[in-house]
């Protein structure tokens, strides 16, 4: 058995490759030549199943439509196992390679302790396929459903939807979605600095709702690894679109994506009540003021009435500045509820909004990056695993 088979022409790249395992990663890589790409595809997946890898690695000199064609064939017999395709960073490509069950895509340039780096983290996502097939044999596993809501409009909610989408990206390139729900006036396609050709409509209709592979076809890749599904051009649209088409499009996405990000308009509308069904965790966020805290609790008790509250909730404080008039303990006692996350009122977190380019994705030093990078964190199942007794912890304005 080898923990890593790489297939490349490159004795550069395998060696690069060998010094980072040799580096700190435990097992051994099994080398087999570009040229067994072109022959007996059966013959392939044996040395495969007799290697039972964790990591499979296309290096650089191997045909992208050679790999791709061998990943769709790997993600089928050997789900546990990580594709780690050796190409430029490219959204066409990327996209590419997400529908053929590529899970990371590594630059040729990498260096050996970005090589460890990307290898250890192929190695954690497959130890956790595998956990879960133990678990649930027969059975796949769905991804977290996460939806971010508020009842008020005007408090950072798609800026801290787009910024938690990319930040679980890097936790888990080419497996999250962010899913655009606010249907008349949404703004994921900005806040991400895209121009989708497709949207929601067009992923709820024919063909999508029964092949995934139709429906990736209608995702937009974007820059950092992750994938958006965006609203329609045309409010008018929204009406196009029912509830139940909502609730079949999150069952789909969660099935092939380790993160589904919801992002939602504002109030209770249907299809915010139809995602919030199929949400695995809530992330209500509130400004410091008022109006959206007092909104925020009417939400929170009506839903509870109609028992439609997802089970993990975490509570985001945006916009947060000692000079309100407000407290921390004031918003607490108001909402009935701890305040997990408090995300500072913040220059940086603005303009990088209106550039369309999350702050997340440029690694900005402030104090709102931290407060972002905390909140990705709480969906980290590594530390969700360690740190469930602390999911409610109280915080502080900075």
């Amino acid at each position: 058995m080898s923990r890593f088979v790489l297939i490349t022409p490159s004795s550069e790249f395998e060696q690069k490759v060998r010094l980072a395992v040799a580096g700190g990663l435990q097992g051994h890589v099994k080398s087999l030549p570009a040229s067994i790409l072109t022959g007996d595809m059966d013959a392939l997946l044996e040395q495969l199943a007799l290697e039972r890898p964790e990591v499979l690695l296309f290096g650089p000199g191997i045909p992208v439509e050679d790999a791709l064609r061998l990943a769709v064939v790997v993600d089928v017999k050997f789900p546990e196992v990580s594709v780690v395709l050796v190409h430029d960073d490219h959204p066409e490509i990327a996209l590419q390679a997400m529908r053929s069950g590529v899970r990371d895509i590594l630059s040729p340039l990498a260096d050996v302790p970005s090589i460890r780096a990307q290898l250890e983290r192929a190695c954690q996502a497959s130890a956790s396929r595998q956990r879960t097939a133990e678990q649930h044999p027969g059975q796949k596993q769905s991804g977290l459903v996460i939806g971010v809501f508020s009842p008020k409009g005007g408090v950072g909610k798609t800026t801290i939807a787009t910024n938690l989408a990319v930040g679980l990206g890097k936790i888990a390139p080419m497996s999250v979605v962010i899913v655009d729900l606010d249907l008349q006036f949404g703004d994921v396609a900005t806040g991400l600095y895209l121009n989708p050709e497709y949207s929601v409509l067009d992923a709820v209709s024919g063909a999508a709702t029964q092949d995934s592979m139709v429906l990736k076809a209608f995702l937009t890749a974007h820059p950092s690894g992750v994938y958006a599904l965006c609203g329609p051009r045309n409010p008018a649209d929204a009406d196009r679109v029912t509830s139940e088409q909502i609730t079949r499009l999150l069952q789909q996405l969660a099935l092939e994506f380790r993160y589904v990000v919801v992002d939602t308009g504002p109030g209770l509308t249907e299809p915010s009540l139809a995602a919030m069904e199929q949400c695995t965790d809530a992330v209500w966020v509130t400004g410091m003021d008022v109006p959206s805290v007092r909104g925020l609790r009417t939400g929170l008790d009506v839903l509870h009435q109609l028992n439609l509250l997802p089970e993990t909730r975490h509570v985001v404080l945006n916009f947060a500045d000692t000079r309100t008039g407000l407290s921390v303990q004031d918003i607490e006692a108001t909402l009935g509820a701890p305040v997990n996350v408090s995300i500072p009122r913040s220059r940086a977190l603005t303009l990088a909004t209106n550039r369309g380019v999350p702050l997340l994705q440029d690694k900005v030093r402030d104090p709102a990056t931290k407060s972002l990078t905390e909140l990705v964190q709480r969906f980290d199942h590594a530390w969700r695993a360690a740190s469930q007794r602390k999911l409610h912890r109280r915080v502080v304005v900075r």
